[in-house]
């Protein structure tokens, strides 16, 4: 049998050799097996490499060109060579690279055209596949889909219907999307799942998400858990502007103020500064103050009872007498 004759970059056409490491930059020394053979390696080099351990198979027909951990660029690569030419990323993933969710360790999620024959290879890469590919890709680098889509794949991928509203809610108050921009998402490609459910999550945001947020804290916290009835939309006087504060305890003997917050950031200058000037009142005023969002109130609502019924307790409030509720929930 003839000895294997190692590669160099002399098998390399000429023309094509300047490409080459810029490539494996590129690519954070990620390759297919396409790209191998254009360059010059055979299929004995590419299985020599591997029976030395100078290289590692990573995902079928991918390879990375060292050894050692991946990085989770190099992940991402490995899942869109395996793909192939016109996967991108998605769900999680997708969302990671928006910036939408914090990045954690599990495998790469990519969407590829649905005749394509890649399959899921955990713990890497999970494959999902869709009929509508080009219309929801978004031109980025590496490619993954437009943020509205991604942020209706991740609804989808829930366990509940509830939490599908949620996902659509939290994810849209932390982006810049329109609400515009998701509705004609959903219209032109409906959701294979909890459609009903992202639809009233984009209602909710439609009619005013804090008018929900404000009947959820009422429901899941004050009733559910026996606390007093706040009142709402308390009006202050701050240097001759009138704020107005969402919910406040004052009747009931405790100077407290809680704010139900529809928005994961303040985008808006003035919107902070309305902000900061109701704090620098409160604080004025001696007046303690709590601070929901959406999340907060729908995933956590026994945990926001508890810490809302300690600091009216600490402001005067007087339990005795208050309403016998048990919370389905917690018990409390």
């Amino acid at each position: 049998m003839p000895l294997h004759k190692r590669w160099s970059e002399e098998s390399i056409p000429v023309e094509q050799r300047p490409s080459w490491p810029v490539l494996l930059e590129e690519q954070q020394g990620i390759v297919d097996t396409r790209q191998l053979r254009a360059y010059g390696h055979t299929v004995a080099d590419i299985e020599a490499n591997l029976e030395a351990g100078r290289w590692q198979r990573v995902l079928p027909r991918v390879y990375a060109m060292f050894t050692g951990a991946l990085s989770r660029s190099a992940k991402i690569h490995a899942a869109l060579k395996y793909g192939g030419g016109h996967a991108i990323l998605s769900h999680r993933t997708a969302a990671e690279e928006w910036g939408l969710v914090p990045i954690v360790e599990g495998p790469v999620e990519i969407t590829v055209p649905y005749t394509f024959s890649a399959v899921s290879c955990p713990p890497l890469v999970i494959v999902h596949r869709s009929r509508a590919l080009p219309h929801i890709a978004a031109g980025t680098v590496p490619p993954r889909t437009r943020l509205t889509d991604t942020i209706v794949d991740l609804a989808t991928s829930q366990r509940t219907p509830k939490l599908a509203t949620n996902t659509v809610i939290d994810l849209a108050s932390r982006s810049r999307v329109s609400l515009r921009a998701l509705e004609e998402c959903v219209f032109l490609r409906p959701p294979f799942r909890y459609r009903p459910a992202i639809r009233h999550g984009l209602a909710l945001l439609g009619g005013g998400l804090m008018s929900a947020l404000e009947v959820e804290y009422k429901q899941a916290v004050e009733d559910a858990h026996g606390l007093p009835q706040g009142n709402r939309q308390t009006p202050f006087e701050v240097k001759g502007k009138v704020l107005w504060e969402d919910v406040t305890y004052d009747p009931h003997g405790a100077a407290v103020t809680v704010r139900l917050d529809g928005r994961a950031t303040h985008a808006m200058a003035d919107v902070a500064f309305r902000d900061r000037m109701r704090d620098n009142a409160a604080e004025l005023a001696d007046r303690a103050r709590l601070v929901y969002g959406w999340h907060d109130v729908r995933s956590s609502p026994c945990e926001v009872a508890e810490e809302v019924r300690m600091v009216l307790i600490r402001e005067g409030w007087d339990p005795t007498g208050s309403r016998a509720t048990t919370c389905r929930r917690c018990g409390q």
